[in-house]
């Protein structure tokens, strides 16, 4: 019996978007959902309660962060990840993958979920043996082999090593309602060649770490565990990757890794038409509001990233019209909302003057009325979008926004 369940509520009539609920040990979510990220078990810049006033079902936590910081132990003696952070909502954890490739093969390059499709093919810099002496000469680094990732901390390079038991290990102690097995998040410049073994390489973590999770009586209970397709921005390697993780048995999938804006939709539908409809799916890393009502559109119901809070706390906001920088010479008396077309709880008595202000001020208030006004915009358009299914007028409200927001 999984500890997590998912229902499908409605379809469109082409059966790619759905409405559903998830239900989990500590409530249910209603889908499809975008989950805030909290990597250090907190939104940055935004209370518990006032995520709840957004309209917040979930919040996602990072493995590698909370490991090094505070450590599993702390947070397991406080009563799991949503206890120690005061939320009584669902949680959800990575695996820490996409950390540790920010630490190898992305250490110091402008590497993220997205890179650009002029890029040229570059020599492969990771590793299958991990050699001690190189890491402890290298302040941020880490190694892949076939049994794992020897990383140095990034807060005082010391020697750690992941892998999938004890990713699995970690996750648990954590205890969020849905975690993810420990996967290898390639870079999206790296050849075919490299792709292909790095997607075979997560197929057999997958396994031991759904191994490892069936083995803990407890765990399984009350956690649910999602494996990870990979495969890069390579079509084959993404149908091939979704059979393998869906033969295994996990509770859901997510869809994982890096390749360009052009290689998103062609990846996407690939490992889609390979995966069982009863799962739930999650697209990891993906909030630009285009990119989240794509990937509605071709069946996924979950979604995360740090976007919301980033570009937030830089003074930029999502409006209906596009992207808005407040630091801006033009918004210095504009006394109109943040967004009249977007009411955000909490942040609609504040003007753009204001803001802009605060902003400019380096005022910590600017960044968490732009924070919190950018999760309520992601988080309604999410909602508006399961509305709209429910209600069978889906691809219009997608067409709607994109020609408003892109224009």
């Amino acid at each position: 019996m999984s500890a997590i369940t998912f229902k499908i509520e409605k379809r469109t009539k082409d059966f790619s978007a759905r409405a559903g609920v998830i239900h989990t040990a500590h409530g249910d979510i209603q889908t499809p959902a975008f989950s805030p990220v909290g990597t250090k078990a907190d939104v940055k810049g935004v209370l518990p309660n006032a995520l709840k006033s957004l309209g917040a079902q979930i919040v996602l936590a990072n493995t590698y962060h909370l490991y090094l910081t505070p450590g599993e132990k702390i947070i397991e003696k406080a009563g799991g990840l949503g206890k120690f952070m005061g939320w009584d909502k669902p949680t959800m954890t990575d695996s820490g993958g996409f950390q540790v490739f920010s630490l190898g093969a992305a250490f110091g390059r402008t590497i993220s979920k997205f890179t650009k499709s002029d890029h040229k093919e570059k020599e492969t810099i990771s590793a299958t043996v991990f050699d001690e002496s190189v890491a402890s000469q290298h302040g941020q680094l880490a190694v892949v082999d076939d049994e794992g990732v020897s990383f140095t901390s990034h807060h005082d390079g010391s020697l750690h090593r992941f892998t999938p038991e004890r990713s699995v290990e970690i996750q648990h102690a954590l205890g969020a309602d849905i975690f993810f097995a420990f996967d290898e998040c390639s870079s999206p410049t790296e050849p075919y060649e490299y792709q292909r073994e790095a997607m075979i390489r997560t197929h057999r973590w997958a396994e031991r770490s759904l191994k490892t999770h069936r083995q803990n009586i407890t765990a399984i209970k009350k956690q649910g565990i999602f494996g990870i397709v990979q495969g890069g921005r390579y079509e084959d390697l993404r149908k091939e990757s979704a059979r393998e993780i869906a033969s295994m048995g996990f509770d859901g999938i997510g869809i994982g890794g890096s390749f360009s804006k052009e290689d998103m939709r062609g990846a996407l539908q690939a490992a889609v038409s390979e995966l069982p409809e009863e799962l739930p799916k999650h697209f990891l890393g993906i909030g630009e509001p285009g990119d989240i009502l794509e990937g509605i559109q071709n069946g996924m119901d979950l979604f995360d990233c740090v976007a919301a809070t980033r570009i937030g706390r830089h003074g930029s906001i999502y409006t209906k019209r596009g992207i808005v920088h407040l630091t801006g010479k033009q918004f210095r008396e504009d006394f109109g909302p943040l967004d009249a077309e977007t009411l955000v709880p909490g942040t609609e008595l504040f003007s753009r003057a204001y803001t802009a202000h605060l902003v400019r001020s380096k005022e910590i208030l600017g960044a968490v009325i732009c924070s919190m006004h950018n999760l309520g915009f992601i988080l309604q358009l999410v909602d508006g979008a399961r509305e709209a299914i429910l209600e069978n007028r889906f691809t219009s409200y997608r067409e709607d926004f994109v020609h408003n927001y892109y224009a």
